[in-house]
């Protein structure tokens, strides 16, 4: 996706400012068909609309001709032949990044299908902003060992969301933890962020940090710190996730 973004930035910009998504299926299919400027602004309406319905978007006639009208505005060309070259890339990288779509997919039944089995899927399942696949990351991570970690503490300082401290004389620090699983690091992130969408005590507590001046990097690793908790807790007593009862010490401590 970076190379088809840095390629259509060199001679087809429109195409950058007309499609948010360079991996979504009537994206592919309209560069597919139309990979420079001069193609793209031969597109009809009916067309457009066409990918934008296999697509299952919505409003597509509206849409279609906000598309027609982007790829149609004057704009400087570069010359024939690198424009030419240029289609070429953007073709090839458009024919990867389908096939790479449709194998992901593919392997995204797979890991539903054995994550599905797992003692533990109910539990991951339950909790906000985790699906399938991130789930399936982040127990493969930890480990299904439950006597591996022995309390909360001990999972929060493996995933490095727990801070250090470190204290000389009267000063005191709290500093991150870099020496830490970095695939983990990254499907907690992600956890962190997905869980604001679908939980309002983490969306709550992320901007209750954010009001108290926590950094933009900051405040979610302090959510996925208390995310981590939660989980624990819900693995060590076998329960599935409750919200009133996962965030009930922070809206009693704001009451």
């Amino acid at each position: 996706m970076l190379r088809l973004r840095s390629a259509l930035r060199e001679f087809f910009p429109a195409a950058l400012e007309a499609f948010d998504d360079l991996s979504a299926a009537d994206t592919l299919e309209l560069l597919g068909r139309a990979p420079d400027p001069d193609r793209a602004a031969r597109l009809s309406a009916v067309q457009l609309a066409a990918a934008l319905r296999r697509a299952k978007r919505r409003n597509v006639e509206a849409r279609a001709g906000e598309l027609q009208a982007v790829l149609r505005a004057p704009a400087l060309r570069q010359p024939a032949a690198v424009q030419k070259a240029y289609a070429a890339v953007v073709t090839s990288q458009v024919r990867l990044i389908a096939a790479l779509n449709t194998e992901i997919e593919a392997l995204a039944e797979v890991v539903a299908e054995h994550f599905g089995r797992h003692r533990d899927a109910e539990i991951y399942l339950s909790q906000p902003g985790l699906g399938t696949v991130l789930s399936a990351r982040i127990l493969a991570e930890f480990g299904d060992d439950r006597q591996r970690f022995t309390d909360a503490k001990g999972r929060k300082n493996y995933a490095g969301t727990s801070p250090i401290t470190r204290a000389s004389g009267t000063r005191r620090t709290v500093l991150a933890r870099y020496a830490r699983n970095r695939r983990l690091a990254d499907a907690l992130h992600q956890w962190a962020f997905c869980s604001l969408k679908g939980s309002p005590g983490a969306r709550a507590y992320y901007q209750t940090l954010r009001s108290r001046g926590t950094g933009h990097q900051a405040a979610p690793r302090q959510l996925s710190n208390r995310l981590v908790g939660i989980l624990h807790g819900c693995l060590k007593t076998g329960t599935v996730y409750n919200e009133h009862i996962a965030w009930s010490h922070h809206t009693q401590t704001a009451a």
